[in-house]
């Protein structure tokens, strides 16, 4: 599997690269040996190339190859400084140049680095509707490092964690059939229930009165989820 870390840290030696490398680290440590294939873009030396693309629409042989890995990649760890309450210039603008349809589906894992812990809302507030603009899948768990949390407990458990939930989706949808099974091109058919010739023709010569199990559901034997209304739910705990 493809991991592709995507750096936006602006100094050398840079906090927001050390989180990436710590990110990916452990991510390679959760998934099998050999599993993962990481590839780190730097941003830092790409910013002439993405602004001339910005301003030319046609990118160097160094950003064209970065985007190709982003687009071709499995998964992907995105770290960013916070600038102004929000990520950097330099980290929007490469999403920017990115093709608008390339992370559809894709597992993403967000992070940043700050100077005081007042700025982790940056996850949720700016990065989380990034990439669900984008149609990633954002991983559940964000990292946010402040200058205080280096060396502190609490990062490097957040750190395993995030890195956790990012293999788990990467080594899901890997085994998953291609796009194209799905109902919507673009989205991993994993996400939708699938029908067997069987299930089907039982289901369609199936009596249209036929009662359900469970009212609003739909019946295991027909191939598809069964959903549990809350009300049955709720009933169920109080018992």
């Amino acid at each position: 599997m493809k991991l592709v870390v995507v750096s936006a840290g602006l100094s050398v030696p840079s906090s927001t690269r050390l989180l990436a490398d710590r990110l990916a680290a452990a991510a390679e440590r959760r998934a099998p040996a050999g599993a993962l294939d990481v590839r780190v873009v730097e941003l830092r030396d790409l910013a002439v190339e993405i602004a001339h693309h910005l301003t030319s629409g046609f990118p160097g042989k160094a950003l064209a190859g970065a985007l190709d890995a982003v687009a071709a990649a499995d998964g992907l760890i995105v770290v960013t400084p916070v600038f102004a309450a929000s990520y950097s210039g330099l980290f929007k603008s490469f999403f920017d140049v990115l093709d608008k349809d390339a992370l559809v589906g894709r597992p993403v894992l967000i992070a940043a680095t700050g100077g005081t812990a007042r700025h982790s809302l940056v996850l949720d507030h700016a990065l989380r509707p990034l990439f669900a603009h984008l149609r990633a899948v954002v991983v559940p768990t964000g990292v946010y490092a402040a200058s205080e949390d280096w060396g502190a407990e609490g990062l490097p458990e957040r750190i395993e964690r995030a890195a956790g939930e990012l293999v788990t989706l990467m080594t899901g949808l890997s085994g998953a059939p291609g796009p194209s099974a799905g109902p919507e091109a673009g989205l991993p058919a994993a996400r939708f229930p699938a029908t067997a010739p069987a299930a089907t023709a039982a289901r369609e010569s199936a009596p249209e009165t036929a009662p359900e199990a469970v009212p609003g559901t739909v019946p295991e034997e027909a191939g598809g989820f069964r959903v549990v209304p809350f009300e049955e739910r709720l009933a169920a705990l109080r018992t």
